[in-house]
């Protein structure tokens, strides 16, 4: 046990001067264990904090019968084995000091606290304070699990100790400032906001979790002002539609009434305008009849001169037609004689031109006949200069045997080539066909492993997509990386995978293998930490097992049924069956049928196999360390369910080997067929050019005789074109007499047309004259017919019109007299009642027309009968309503102003608790990141939060980084290590240590579980941090500590020691040992 170096641990000499209360009942007379923590006292130059606590006194309480501990003002570190009661001191602080029993984690009755078989017992805890020491004191009675408090030896209720000791600022329930043993991995488990809220209790201001709270309240507050203003809102707002809807009711009510006052007075003047209207007519009908009379009898006198004028004109009519015909019979004969004259004439025309035709088209051909002589003749030139070329060339028939022979030859070798690429072809097709016949094996293979692939996407989506991302990247990796067990292993036969599946974890059948540490962790990096995937990863050994012999040969094992070893089972890459057989040992099971289920015993007894298989069951097999017996249990084997499909590897490597020796025949294949192509291409040309030279030596050779045919037939052609001759000179003279005997007649017949025509023109003249002299008699008896007629229908219209006008003014004077007397009706008036003044204003203000009044009438009712379904009560309900919308608006109001307040009080708190808040978690940042960086790690804390506005959701996040290879992660209890809780914990307990506003911190064994190089840096951190001037109280519980560890002369170091030999504190003298250590130091120098 280390030992400060300079400060002996020595008892407390108070110890025995001390009386605790204490029951008689309580003490057990045999066999008393005794405990006795050594201290060192509190020196005066080292001043307390106040609330730092001077003494605990313990009696009957866990592993203690008597018990006093005067801890010092720093740091106290208290150690002592497992069990001898050094939680017993943590559990008395707490209770003590008004804590909740359930907090230690331990009993959450005060009663199991005391010491087993004792009725009482007590704990006594003194705490410093400048005006005097705060002494308290709790007796605990196990009958009735109840508590009595005492005060500086009062009596008092818990709430009181409560309050004193909340005055002191200890909070013995805050994991910032009081961590017990089995509270120590629950600090890790605090949420940001519990972590804030024991943060803010622990060293913020005494306002900063008051203002914290208030906040809350007020947004609590804040979010029910803001419902209930949006209720009653929305309530006022439907009050306000509903009053709406029913304010046009009552608008419509008034509306209807109005109407209908209206209609009444309409239909009041109505008859009225009636009457006037007729009376207007009356009026003016007997003034147009009146006027109609006049003319009737004027038009009458008119008509007399204009019947005597018209009988005079129509005698001068007759005797100018009679004159008029005789004249149009004279005209006609010589008409004819003038036609007859001119149709002559034109037929002479007629004649004249087509002799000139005749002999313009004797003219053109003689003029062609002799340029087609002079033509062939050139042509007969051309061709025997041809022919004479063509004699003097050699004889070309040796010519055209060599060119004969030679494209023989090459046919004969085009025809060989052909078939050469016929064969090819048909070897390419037939390559072809058993290409895709190999290309579709290996597809059904890849289909059975996608069926693999889908049932690790549908269970496990999260390996399957590490999986795409590893074949994305296998570039990034080393060595070789194998995709998860499950889809590398590949069954012989698919009834056997219920054996692999039942022996392999299924965290193992979904883990990717490597063969590199370095590969894994940049595969776990990526895949876990950046993509968030959760994926299982393990290393295959660096000494193959793939290939290790069992211990025993399978023919050993056959005549007990078994058939193989499950190694032997399927086929799979050599780091997994290497990582398999050194893992699950896989070369060692075997795996056996029915038979070997039937002798079982005998199996277990002769083979002493670890683990065996029969048909249906696993038998795994220990060997008890006392008895030596052999103890087997026995499961049934599950059904397989991934391995199922299996994909023949070797059947489809040697498939693709296939495929690869197809392709390369193919490729084979088409070069030869490239090659016979291009010679066929040339054969084909030399072929072509020995045909064409055949062609022009045979074309050559046949020149002659079609030269001599052509010129013969030339020249027969000249022959009859000289025998088929014209005499031009003849023609023409010809033509030209026929032509003067024609011109001769026709000028004679000009001459009678001439003089016939002179006649025709005097009678046309005569015969238009008369015409004109009828015309204008014609026209002035019609003009005097006209205004005849004209008269007498005007007369018969008027007089018709006469007749209708006095009817009409019958009719409208008996008319004006019904009016009169149904308007008088309709105002009940009397017959000799004048209108009344009231009538007459309000007739004033209507419309003065029938059709106005009829239109307003009709749109009136169609207004008036719109407003239907009308209540009566719709009025009172409106205005009621009206007086309650005013009260809700008034109510509303005041409802906003009271939320404003609250967003007010919000904003001013707001200020002062968020503002010193982010400072403390500053400072705690800032000393948390120094402790970390100090350790070379890292780590932050900060204020965290979604809402700005939530303030109940504001909480203190901590993030670490244990490895620079890593990145900073939240402390959480599932992603650190628990020995990186550990060190979390203390390092952010220490950083509020150096802004402690709290009295005391009590931690207890967090030490546990770190490895001795954090665990050498945090003590450091603790010793400096706990020792400094101003500081508060550090109790530092701890089984065991690393040698050679630094220590500081403020520090307190109390060791527990317990057992049954240990003297009572009442009986410890401090002098008394110090006598005997110098004895012992005088006897043996040496020492």
């Amino acid at each position: 046990m280390a030992t400060p170096s300079g400060k002996a641990a020595i008892p407390n000499p108070q110890a025995s001067k001390r009386a605790l209360p204490r029951d008689a009942s309580s003490e057990v007379p045999s066999k008393r264990k005794n405990s006795n923590p050594t201290s060192t006292l509190p020196r005066p130059s080292e001043p307390f904090v106040e609330g730092s606590i001077v003494r605990i006194a313990m009696e009957n309480f866990l592993t203690y019968d008597i018990c006093e501990v005067s801890p010092g003002p720093h740091l106290n570190m208290i150690i002592g084995a497992n069990g001898t009661g050094k939680s017993s001191i943590v559990c008395a602080i707490c209770l003590g000091l008004a804590g909740k029993p359930a907090f230690m984690g331990r009993a959450d009755k005060v009663g199991f606290f005391v010491k087993r078989g004792c009725s009482k017992g007590l704990v006594e805890i003194e705490l410093f304070r400048t005006s005097g020491n705060l002494i308290i004191t709790r007796e605990i009675d196990v009958i009735k699990n109840q508590s009595f408090w005492f005060i500086n030896k009062k009596p008092v209720t818990q709430k009181i100790v409560e309050e004193q000791v909340a005055a002191l600022n200890i909070q013995v329930g805050n994991l910032c400032q009081f961590l017990p043993q089995d509270k120590v991995g629950e600090f890790a488990k605090l949420s940001k906001i519990e972590l804030l809220e024991a943060t803010e209790k622990s060293i913020g201001p005494p306002e900063m979790h008051r203002y914290h709270c208030e906040l809350k309240n007020f947004r609590e507050k804040e979010k029910q002002l803001e419902t209930s203003c949006k209720e009653k809102t929305e309530y006022l707002e439907k009050m306000i539609q509903r009053n709406e809807r029913y304010k046009q009711d009552v608008e419509r009510f008034y509306e209807r009434k109005r109407h209908l006052d209206l209609i009444e007075m309409l239909e009041a003047k109505r008859p009225w305008v009636e009457y006037e209207n007729v009376r207007q007519e009356y009026e003016g009908v007997k003034l147009v009849r009146d006027r109609v009379k006049e003319e009737v009898r004027k038009l009458k006198e008119g008509q007399i001169p204009m019947t005597r004028r018209i009988e005079e004109i129509e005698r001068q009519r007759r005797t100018l037609e009679v004159r008029i015909k005789e004249k149009a019979t004279d005209i006609k004969e010589a008409s004819q004689k003038c036609k007859q004259r001119q149709d002559c004439i034109e037929r002479k025309d007629r004649h004249i031109k087509e002799l000139q035709q005749a002999l313009t088209v004797k003219q053109n051909e003689e003029h062609d006949r002799q340029k087609r002589i002079s033509n062939t003749r050139k042509m007969i030139e051309d061709l025997q200069n041809e022919l004479r070329t063509a004699e003097n060339c050699e004889n070309l028939q040796p010519q055209i045997d060599a060119i004969t022979n030679d494209l023989r030859r090459v046919q004969e070798e085009k025809a060989l080539c052909e078939g050469e690429i016929i064969d090819k072809q048909r070897e390419k097709d037939m390559l072809e066909k058993q290409k895709r016949s190999v290309s579709d094996h290996i597809i059904r293979f890849d289909n059975l492993m996608n069926q693999k692939e889908d049932k690790l996407r549908q269970r496990y989506r999260d390996t399957y997509d590490a999986v795409l991302w590893l074949r994305n990247n296998r570039d990034r990796f080393k060595q070789r990386v194998c995709e998860p067990i499950m889809l590398t292993i590949n069954m012989k036969d698919n009834k056997n995978a219920k054996y692999v599946e039942n022996h392999i974890s299924s965290n193992d059948l979904r883990a990717f293998v490597f063969e590199s540490q370095e590969d894994m962790e940049i595969f776990l990096r990526e895949v876990r930490d950046n993509k968030k995937l959760r994926v299982n990863a393990v290393i295959a050994p660096k000494i193959s097992y793939a290939d290790k012999a069992p211990s025993r040969s399978l023919n050993e094992l056959k005549q007990y049924g078994f058939f193989s070893y499950l190694r032997e089972l399927f086929d799979a890459p050599d780091p997994v069956m290497s990582y398999l057989c050194c893992q699950y040992h896989i070369h060692e099971v075997p795996v056996g049928t029915e038979r070997t289920r039937e002798r079982i015993e005998r199996v277990i007894q002769e083979t002493r196999l670890k683990q065996i298989y029969t048909a249906e069951e696993k038998y795994v097999l220990k060997t008890s360390f006392y008895s030596n017996k052999v103890i087997s249990s026995n499961t049934s084997l599950k059904v397989a369910q991934f391995l199922t499909v299996t994909v023949d590897l070797e059947q489809r490597r040697h498939l693709e080997e296939q495929l690869k020796e197809i392709n390369r025949k193919l490729e084979a294949v088409e070069s030869g067929l490239v090659t016979l192509r291009d010679m066929n291409r040339h054969l084909e040309l030399k072929d072509n050019e020995l045909r064409l030279k055949k062609k022009e030596f045979l074309e050559r050779k046949t020149r002659k005789r079609q030269l001599e045919q052509k010129i013969s037939s030339k020249l027969g052609s000249i022959r009859l074109m000289e025998q088929d001759t014209c005499n031009l000179e003849e023609e023409e003279r010809k033509a030209s007499t026929k032509i003067k005997e024609i011109n001769v007649q026709k000028a004679k017949l000009v001459t009678e047309l001439t003089g016939l025509v002179k006649i025709c023109t005097s009678l046309h003249i005569q015969k238009v004259d008369l015409i004109l002299q009828n015309t204008t008699v014609i026209s002035e008896k019609n003009k005097l017919e006209a205004d005849y007629m004209a008269s007498s229908s005007q007369l018969r219209v008027t007089e018709q019109q006469f007749v209708e006008l006095d009817d009409n003014r019958l009719r409208l004077l008996q008319k004006c007299k019904e009016l009169m007397k149904r308007a008088r009706q309709v105002c009940n008036l009397s017959a000799d009642q004048a209108v009344p003044q009231e009538f007459q204003t309000a007739f004033q203000d209507l419309p003065n027309t029938l059709d106005e009044i009829d239109a307003l009438l009709t749109e009136e009712r169609s207004r008036a009968s719109c407003f239907t379904g009308l209540n009566p009560t719709v009025v009172e309900e409106y205005t009621k309503r009206e007086v309650e919308i005013q009260q809700l608006t008034e109510e509303l109001k005041g409802k906003k102003v009271e939320l404003d307040e609250y967003r007010e009080n919000i904003s001013q708190v707001k200020e002062r608790w968020l503002n010193p808040l982010k400072e403390l978690v500053e400072k705690i940042n800032e000393k948390f990141s120094h402790f970390f960086s100090s350790m070379q790690c890292a780590g932050e804390v900060d204020l965290h939060t979604e809402n700005e506005e939530d303030y109940d959701k504001y909480g203190i996040r901590i993030r670490v980084k244990f490895r620079s290879s890593t990145q900073l992660h939240e402390l959480t209890p599932h992603h650190q290590s628990g020995g990186e809780r550990s060190v979390s914990t203390m390092l952010y307990l220490m950083a509020l240590q150096e802004l402690n506003r709290c009295p005391f911190r009590v931690v207890d064994e967090i030490n546990q579980g770190m490895d001795p190089i954090n665990e050498r840096r945090v003590f450091e951190m603790v010793v400096n941090t706990a020792c400094k001037e101003n500081t508060s109280q550090y109790f530092f519980i701890t089984p065991k500590l690393l040698q050679n560890l630094p220590y500081s002369e403020k520090m307190t170091v109390l060791f527990v020691y317990n057992g049954p030999h240990m003297l009572e504190p009442n009986r410890w003298n401090l002098k008394a040992f110090q006598r005997r250590r110098r004895r012992i130091t005088f006897t043996h120098p040496s020492q």
